[in-house]
């Protein structure tokens, strides 16, 4: 049996929206780019399996968080908590003891749904902006 507590405790740092966002919108009435929906879609497919940590030479956690965050962080709902998820997922996945990544590409080589090394890249992008 594998311990996925680690990742659900990086999801409980904030891989949530907790803004009162009402009932559901008309699809038309929120416009969101498509490439911004696309790329939202594709890291809302993560399962969280953990082949990612497995292959990597590191044991970094960071595609499974960097698809975490990202797939919120495009979305208009998910923009006013974007800076604090982003800080706090990756500071609780940093105390979860994961190793750092190096970009060495063999996570997105095992992942199952495909989710691409861009999602780490935005990760980053968004810490930096929201670590200042």
């Amino acid at each position: 049996m594998v311990d996925r507590g680690s990742f659900d405790r990086i999801i409980q740092a904030g891989g949530f929206i907790s803004v009162p966002a009402g009932s559901a919108p008309d699809a038309h009435s929120m416009p969101v780019k498509k490439e911004d929906a696309d790329d939202a879609f594709d890291a809302a497919t993560c399962i969280g399996c953990g082949a990612c940590v497995a292959a990597c030479p590191n044991g970094s956690a960071s595609l499974f968080t960097a698809a975490k965050i990202t797939h919120l962080g495009l979305l208009p709902q998910g923009q006013p908590e974007r800076d604090s998820r982003v800080v706090a997922m990756v500071e609780q996945m940093d105390l979860e003891g994961f190793g750092g990544c190096t970009n060495t590409g063999e996570c997105t080589a095992v992942c199952p749904k495909g989710i691409p090394l861009d999602a780490i890249a935005q990760m980053n992008a968004d810490y930096l902006k929201a670590a200042r």
